[in-house]
């Protein structure tokens, strides 16, 4: 059976995940983000176990198609942006949309209707807390981190960094780690450009 899961972003989220299925026991088979592919079908009542145990670390199962889709958008903009070394030489509209089998036009619309902002903004957003990343590191210059990150110059890429957080990169790395945000919290309705 495949569950399908909310806030899984990183492989200490799979870890975490995998632990609790075992731990309850259950045999899964898979774990990546968003979704789980486990041995057992499930019952009801085993589902409830699950949401409710899953829920206290922060995770939500998805039952809604369209709920599905998005989790994967995001999960595979959150892919290319924070665990991918290489920029790719695809555009990210025709990842996502091989990502996830169906016309760009069609996951765009869904994103926006559902989420408040475009799939655009939520990329630019998860690239920005990216070089908030590594800026903090300061293991790279703003060079390097450009060029590691796809964009077309340093300028392009202070020009979006104060755009969304209101400060220059040098500014920030001067106040640090404080004013980064989680991964799964980046793009929220609550946020605003």
């Amino acid at each position: 059976m495949t569950l399908y899961v909310k806030n899984m972003v990183c492989d200490r989220c799979k870890l975490v995940m995998r632990s609790e299925l075992q731990q309850l026991g259950f045999h899964p088979l898979s774990v990546e983000l968003g979704e789980i592919e486990l041995a057992e079908e499930l019952t009801e009542a085993n589902q409830d176990v699950i949401r409710e145990t899953i829920s206290k670390l922060g995770f939500e199962l998805i039952d809604d198609k369209r709920r599905r889709i998005i989790e994967k958008i995001k999960n595979t903009v959150i892919t290319m942006v924070h665990h991918t070394e290489e920029e790719s030489n695809l555009k990210h509209s025709e990842v996502i949309a091989q990502a996830l089998h169906h016309d760009y036009a069609y996951l765009s619309k869904l994103f926006s209707e559902v989420e408040g902002i475009t799939i655009e903004q939520f990329h630019i957003r998860q690239k920005v807390e990216k070089v908030k990343e590594l800026l903090v590191y300061d293991e790279l210059n703003l060079s390097e981190i450009a060029y590691r990150l796809g964009y077309s110059s340093v300028a392009h890429l202070s020009s979006q960094f104060k755009k969304i957080t209101g400060l220059p990169p040098s500014h920030f790395k001067n106040i640090g780690d404080k004013q980064r945000t989680s991964i799964d919290k980046v793009g929220e309705r609550t946020k605003v450009l």
